[in-house]
């Protein structure tokens, strides 16, 4: 079988959830549908999952499941977000980016309100911004690139690597969850996973 599956057995054995708990957050809509794969094995049918994917979303459900409801964290894990619009103020004073981050994006992409989207962009360019080794015109590149390419991603699972060799900077995006190596030569500055990114946006916003 694939290493990057995970049989429901080791699932439940590993993160120490029942089979209940896994069916009722795959009904709450905490577990997505097309992570429950039907394989065939010498015993029969069994289902798999995603390693990576599961493992870590099972975790930030034991985490947050007694501070949040599993209606408000399935509204989390969702793609779907709606029509929430918050004023430039609002942003800033929900912690969802600075004033100066959101003033650099005004002057780059204008608006007066911003949707979700504009707000992970907004707290991916501070969190460039905040690693101390991306200047303005570098985050605002690798912004522009992840803007222009994060639509030919599925539901946005996707990183963005910085990374600068011999004082060049360049960055670029691949599928999540994924495995990379580097050269010795190559220092990564940032990595940045943008469905965490969204979760940890959507609960700023409950």
């Amino acid at each position: 079988m694939d290493n990057d599956l995970l049989s429901k057995k080791e699932l439940l054995e590993l993160t120490g959830i029942s089979y209940g708990q896994l069916y009722r957050w795959k009904r709450k809509g905490l577990i997505p549908e097309d992570w429950f794969i039907r394989r065939s094995t010498y015993t029969g049918q069994e289902t798999f999952f995603p390693r990576e994917k599961i493992l870590e979303r099972v975790d930030h459900i034991k985490n947050m499941k007694d501070d949040i409801s599993l209606d408000d964290l399935a509204g989390v894990f969702s793609p779907e977000v709606g029509d929430i619009r918050l004023s430039a103020e609002q942003i800033s004073s929900s912690g969802i980016a600075g004033a100066e981050v959101v003033a650099i994006y005004a002057e780059l992409y204008g608006g007066k309100d911003y949707a979700f989207d504009d707000m992970v962009f907004m707290a991916l360019l501070g969190e460039l911004l905040n690693t101390g080794g991306v200047n303005r015109d570098e985050a605002a590149c690798a912004l522009r690139m992840i803007k222009d390419a994060i639509g030919s991603f599925k539901d946005g699972f996707c990183e963005l690597f910085a990374v600068r060799k011999l004082g060049v900077f360049a960055c670029f995006i691949v599928s999540s969850p994924c495995e990379i190596r580097f050269e010795q030569a190559l220092k990564v500055i940032a990595q940045i996973k943008i469905p965490e990114l969204k979760e940890k946006l959507k609960l700023k916003l409950l």
